[in-house]
């Protein structure tokens, strides 16, 4: 059962999740880190972020090498009143394409977030990922840091 403060931190971070459409990835490459901004959509328990990508592009390549990333999501309108009414949510966790029945599944749900990516999505040359979420970590009010950490079964 999760604490009063548990809660009111996932409900922040689902909120931000459910407001944004974009996050910055950030992935680990041969030559260092590497981040691609990405359209994603989110399962409801927030174990799980999905994103889409080609299977030629070097964000699919460093996952296939290193699977730990990091992503950021946040509400900035790039002005001053950032810094006390933004926030911003780095999901800690291990990513991988999803097989074929599962990324069929999830396919419709993804293009309902994200209609105008329906070409690119359908392309046998696009594979569906599945981040599977460790924690989250919320910044808010630039300075206020608190955590989400997804309980394991």
């Amino acid at each position: 059962m999760q604490k009063p403060a548990e809660a009111a931190v996932r409900d922040k971070v689902s909120r931000l999740l459910g407001s944004q459409s974009l996050g910055v990835l950030s992935t680990q490459g041969e030559q260092g880190p590497y981040s691609s901004l990405v359209a994603f959509t989110n399962s409801a328990d927030l174990r799980h972020i999905y994103f889409a990508t080609s299977r030629t592009t070097r964000k699919f390549a460093n996952l296939a090498r290193v699977p730990r990333i990091a992503m950021l999501i946040d509400s900035r309108a790039n002005q001053s009143l950032d810094f006390h009414s933004a926030q911003a949510v780095t999901v800690i966790g291990d990513a991988a394409p999803l097989g074929r029945q599962a990324a069929d599944r999830l396919r419709a749900d993804y293009i309902d977030r994200h209609p105008y990516l329906k070409d690119f999505v359908n392309a046998s040359s696009c594979a569906l990922v599945e981040i599977q979420a460790a924690r989250y970590i919320l910044v808010e009010r630039f300075q206020n840091v608190v955590e989400y950490v997804i309980q394991t079964d």
